[in-house]
């Protein structure tokens, strides 16, 4: 039966970028093993963890792949059409996406122009 070889923790943040900018000719297979992101199968074989490396490396740079919302708050939901319907009481709702972007609040007062074909709301100072 073969001997395991004692683990290495591998490089991360500063040290694994210097690592990977010293060995700019490797391949990406040599770096990830050079840089510790190997591990040894039951048979005694090695297996280079390269997703894992290179998910090391994005973050050791900075690059959130998995970031949110441009609003910030994380859910995704719905978009924003930018259209409205009028409703069967003849009132054209707003929803509260348009609002939040143009940062209103309860309370704030708009002029309306009707023109042939569109509505033009004006905030009131």
């Amino acid at each position: 039966m073969p001997r395991k070889k004692k683990q290495t923790k591998p490089l991360t943040g500063k040290d694994l970028v210097a690592k990977v900018k010293q060995l700019s000719d490797y391949t990406r297979e040599e770096k990830a093993k050079a840089c510790g992101y190997i591990s040894a199968d039951k048979d005694g074989s090695e297996r280079i963890k390269t997703i894992a490396f290179l998910n090391a490396l994005l973050d050791a740079e900075g690059i959130d792949l998995d970031s949110q919302s441009p609003n910030g708050n994380g859910n995704s939901g719905r978009k924003a059409s930018y259209k409205v319907s009028v409703q069967s009481n003849g009132n054209i709702l707003v929803g509260r996406t348009y609002t939040q972007a143009l940062e209103l609040e309860p309370g704030d007062e708009f002029e309306i122009a009707v023109g042939r074909k569109h509505i033009h709301l004006t905030k009131v100072a």
